[in-house]
């Protein structure tokens, strides 16, 4: 599968979120969506980047602009991770790896010598035609906000 580009038609996906709702992509037609990925829940660099999201959140939405957290974690992980750090955003639960492997970040990882495949941390930010408008790859989990809004000039 070739590498997801700027611009592309961002892949539609089906899942369900921490409450066990269905979740769609095209759902959110007409709105600017971030759908960011991250290897799991409740981590150091995980929660970083949950947290700044979380306390940006208002501005986001007041930009209509969505933000969904997409992990390979179930739901009750979703909730625990939700309910402990006060998220106040949608977590989608990929167990199936299918949205992670649409989009390009089930990769292979290399930890102390150790290769295991793994979720690469990766934001896409999807406009309101459901087109993949940015890609972050180097996602800085201290400021996942400021980057994004730097890419949308906003």
């Amino acid at each position: 599968m070739s590498e997801l580009q700027e611009g592309q038609k961002a892949p539609e996906f089906t899942a369900v979120d921490q409450d066990g709702n269905t979740v769609t992509l095209g759902q959110f037609a007409g709105k600017k969506v971030v759908l960011y990925f991250y290897p799991k829940d409740d981590t150091p660099g995980c929660t970083t980047e949950a947290c700044d999201f979380r306390d940006n959140y208002q501005g986001l939405k007041s930009k209509d602009i969505v933000v969904l957290g997409v992990s390979i974690d179930d739901e009750q992980s979703h909730q625990n991770f939700i309910a402990k750090h006060s998220l106040p955003f949608t977590l989608l639960a990929d167990t199936d790896k299918k949205i992670v492997e649409a989009y390009g970040v089930w990769v292979e990882k290399n930890m102390y010598g150790k290769k295991y495949m793994g979720t690469q941390r990766t934001t896409f930010i999807i406009d309101e035609e459901g087109n993949i408008l940015h890609i972050i790859k180097k996602v800085d989990s201290k400021k996942p906000t400021v980057q994004v809004l730097e890419l949308l000039g906003l």
